[in-house]
């Protein structure tokens, strides 16, 4: 059985992430490594050193549950972080079957739901953070991701590649990037034999500096609630809100909303956006501009 190596590298890279004081323990004199030591984390977690060791290696091994749990714990992982130990972790296990995720298709009552979700802007986002299908809205908030060649149309591909994406997240750009590679590597683990994914992050790998150090960083991201500020070229900085969520019967699907509170300025600045399209609508730029403080 061959070493589960996205195992070992997660449990190494966390472990020594962790402080000593962290975890309750005090760092002793002439201390020569980062984080904690193996025998450390092993006895916080209320296994052997031995046993730690090998599943830090990555050996084929089937660690329980239970004990899952309490490395998790003793690592202090965040609910995402700890469903993504769950899932590596099973990898290695004999029984597990692996077989290439099938073609993505987004069913007509989604597709319906977003269209009529009106100025508000809405995409769908699938396996490997692929941008399935996004509203009108939502191609004039970030990215015209129908016009793009069916390779490009991905969010992490996006997100650090594009400069437009980029200049649209301003400061918030590296939070905004970096989390989206959270997700792509949660993505991963659930889908460890998919061809276009391990083929992403090579791209990545070899085109972004940005790309190599978060997913060195080990960082994991499931999509929930938040907010986001984008600086658009034609209605100025817009602070939103997002949504996200899955629905019964296919998790790898997500959709996520945009959100803007009735009469605040970022409800003005999405109903000036929708008006550009509109028939005979021609906003002057520099008006919208300097309406939104800009």
């Amino acid at each position: 059985m061959a070493h589960n190596d996205e195992l070992s590298e997660f449990l190494r890279v966390r472990r020594a992430a962790l402080r000593p004081e962290a975890g309750g323990l005090l760092p002793p004199t002439g201390r020569r490594v980062p984080g904690l030591r193996r025998e450390e984390l092993a006895s916080l977690a209320g296994v052997s050193v031995d046993y730690y060791t090998r599943l830090e290696q990555g050996r084929p091994i089937t660690p329980s549950e239970a004990v899952l749990d309490a490395i998790a714990s003793a690592l202090q992982l965040n609910p995402a972080e700890r469903a993504y130990l769950h899932t590596v972790a099973r990898q290695s296990r004999p029984s597990r079957r692996r077989t290439a995720p099938k073609a993505q298709s987004v069913r007509p009552g989604l597709l319906a739901l977003i269209d009529q979700l009106g100025d508000t802007p809405a995409f769908v986002m699938g396996r490997r953070t692929d941008v399935l299908v996004a509203n009108r809205m939502a191609r004039l908030l970030l990215a015209d991701f129908t016009s793009m060649p069916a390779r490009d149309r991905n969010a992490t591909r996006w997100l650090v590649l594009d400069e437009g994406a980029r200049s649209l997240f301003g400061d918030d750009w590296e939070r905004v990037a970096s989390d989206m590679v959270g997700t792509l590597r949660m993505d991963a683990a659930r889908h460890p034999d998919d061809p276009k994914t391990t083929a992403l992050v090579g791209e990545l790998s070899m085109t972004s500096h940005d790309f190599r150090r978060w997913w060195a960083d080990q960082k994991v991201v499931e999509f929930g609630h938040g907010n986001k500020t984008l600086r658009h070229p034609l209605v100025g900085e817009i602070h939103l809100e997002t949504e996200a969520m899955t629905f019964p019967g296919d998790p790898d699907q997500m959709l996520i909303v945009f959100l803007a509170a009735p009469s605040s300025p970022a409800r003005h600045a999405l109903d000036l956006l929708a008006t550009w399209t509109e028939p005979g609508a021609s906003p002057q730029l520099g008006t919208i501009v300097t309406q939104h403080g800009n």
